[in-house]
């Protein structure tokens, strides 16, 4: 729908009123229709940030609410979804209901004192929304002075943990009608305080919220007619819900509200058709589709709107709408078995086996050694095609990165991370420039200066963790695709291989090709001992395995499709570790 007739499209407006008079409106309204249907007292939906939370939860506002300023939102609804399903039933509805509205999206801070004061403001800002409730002669003089006190801002905490509660009982005698309670992104100042500095001030978060919420969520027959909230995360098996039996929960696993959050392929192609940019469909469908959400296909739709905005300009929108710390986190702290599964989520089509349970908390990433993914699917960072069954959380699923946009955020961490290991940018462009040139002296002064300098020798204890350097080190090489790791060439399996590549799906580095040799790597361990501690007899010794890793590339054909990959010529390393020292040997073949 366009009612301004502008094509202007809804980017930074959160609020349904704004969007439906202003701009284009993707019809997500049926949600109101199965809202009120599903009869549920306490609904949460979880889904990843900008996937239309804000937007809905405005919508069911806008619908809803008995005016607070006198004006009816009627009109904004005619022609849509909800106006015309099953013949207007669902119209007796519209402003039927006094409405509790609070998004706690900027409800956070680097300390606790930030966050409570953010916090108390949204109450602030609520309860002045609804002061039209002073000028009633039926308000009880307790409920007045206690209503006059939280918008002085000057009360106490005791005061503002009953707020909601408070609040809802004076809106049900005001009107003589049940309330509805809207809390939008309800844990965004708990994951501000797990990733604030020093620790951070998580419990306080997690009390006060628990407190000022399930007081009115729970046992409210009578009060609240029905209450939705948002989040990204579902925090029930933490102590701000343990004592809700009321509450169900609808995540990405969840079939009952999958078309309400995010764009269909068909919503998408509409829009596109509409905006005259339908020849753009085969690339918004590898940059921003990709997510299943219950038995639904979707496309991240902020991403969708901007790709728009820019006239089909592919570039990662949604990853630089706010910190990525939870896939910065994990990368900064993954060890080598944890590399391995992101690398395997880096290959074409590559997918990672693990169980998913949706009530995964911030400690148990530091406790439980599947959190990370539970935590990086919630954020939508991970999907999976294995939605059924969303209650079994030891169900092992298939999980795999949605899109482009997605990939190129893991891409970048990947290289933030190895780029600090070694001893910062131009230690990495050096790396990389005598990789793909063959300088063997350059890369075995690069790599021996990290095992120095950057590594701790109990990093590189295996091959595996050797290879998981080198596979991290080699992301990013200009003119090449992402490094891929023991697939089958020739006669057998190489260890690492770059191909070159000007762009397309499987390269970010979008440099010219031109001229550019296959690269493969044959890496190899050898474990110290005291039989190699004269440094000229480890040197001999580990350069043989070197040589000998090359002659394995000969003999087992790893390269000879040189190219057939469109490659010009052929760069062969052997690599051997051991302990803090290694040594690389190179072949090059041209033509």
């Amino acid at each position: 729908m366009d009612r301004s007739g502008r094509k202007r499209l809804p980017i930074g407006f959160g609020g349904f009123d704004d969007v439906a008079a202003t701009s284009v409106l993707v019809d997500k309204t049926q949600l109101i229709a199965d809202v009120l249907d599903s009869g549920y007292a306490v609904t949460l939906f979880c889904r990843p940030r900008r996937f239309g939370k804000t937007l809905n939860m405005t919508t069911l506002k806008a619908f809803l609410e008995i005016p607070t300023d006198g004006r009816s939102r009627a009109p904004l609804f005619e022609g849509t979804d909800i106006w015309q399903a099953d013949g207007g039933r669902y119209r007796q509805y519209q402003g039927a209901y006094p409405v509790v509205h609070m998004s706690m999206l900027a409800a956070k801070g680097q300390t606790w004192k930030d966050t409570y004061a953010a916090l108390t403001d949204v109450i602030i800002g609520e309860y002045a929304r609804h002061r039209y409730v002073l000028e009633s002669d039926n308000l009880a003089a307790d409920d007045r002075e206690y209503f006059e006190r939280i918008l002085s801002g000057e009360t106490s905490e005791r005061d503002y943990l009953s707020s909601l509660r408070r609040l809802a009982m004076i809106l049900r005698q005001y009107h003589h009608r049940d309330v509805v309670v809207l809390i939008d992104e309800y844990d965004a100042p708990i994951m501000a305080a797990y990733s604030a500095p020093g620790g951070g001030y998580y419990d306080e978060a997690v009390s006060f919220l628990k407190m000022l919420l399930t007081g009115t969520l729970k046992n409210s027959g009578g009060l609240m007619a029905f209450a939705c909230l948002t989040g990204v995360q579902r925090i029930s098996k933490e102590s701000i819900f343990s004592d809700l039996n009321n509450m169900v929960v609808d995540t990405a696993l969840s079939t009952e509200f999958d078309e309400h959050y995010g764009f269909t392929d068909a919503q998408v192609q509409a829009l596109a058709a509409y905006l005259g940019y339908s020849d753009c469909m085969d690339e918004m469908r590898e940059w921003y589709d990709g997510y299943r959400f219950g038995d639904v296909d979707v496309y991240n739709p902020w991403s969708v709107l901007n790709y728009l905005k820019q006239g089909c300009a592919a570039d990662v929108y949604w990853g630089n709408t706010s910190g990525n710390d939870v896939i910065g986190g994990l990368m900064r702290s993954a060890n080598a078995e944890t590399l391995e599964k992101i690398y395997t989520l880096m290959q074409p089509g590559g997918v990672v086996s693990a169980p998913l349970n949706l009530g995964v908390v911030f400690p148990d990433l530091g406790i439980r050694g599947n959190a990370i993914w539970s935590m990086l699917y919630l954020a939508g960072y991970l999907t999976t095609d294995d939605t059924s069954r969303p209650g079994m959380v030891q169900l092992p699923r298939r999980l795999r990165i949605p899109n482009l946009e997605i990939a190129s955020l893991y891409h970048s961490e990947i290289i933030e991370r190895f780029a600090d290991a070694a001893g910062g940018y131009d230690h990495l462009e050096s790396f990389r420039k005598a990789l793909v040139e063959g300088d063997a002296q350059r890369l075995n002064e690069e790599l021996n200066r990290m095992l120095r300098d950057s590594l701790s020798s109990f990093d590189l204890v295996n091959e595996n963790a050797c290879h998981m350097l080198l596979m991290g080190l080699c992301f990013g090489v200009p003119g090449y695709a992402d490094p891929t790791s023991n697939r089958e060439a020739g006669y057998g399996r190489y260890d690492i291989r770059l191909v070159p590549a000007a762009g397309g799906p499987d390269a970010f580095s979008f440099m010219p090709s031109t001229g550019k040799p296959l690269i493969t790597i044959e890496l190899k361990y050898l474990k110290a001992d005291s039989a190699l501690s004269d440094s000229m007899f480890q040197d001999d010794a580990l350069r043989s395995r070197a040589v000998a890793a090359i002659q394995q590339i000969e003999e087992r054909s790893y390269d000879t499709d040189a190219s057939k990959l469109g490659a010009q010529g052929r760069v062969r390393w052997g690599i051997v570790f051991s302990g803090k020292h290694c040594v690389a040997v190179c072949e090059q073949i041209a033509g």
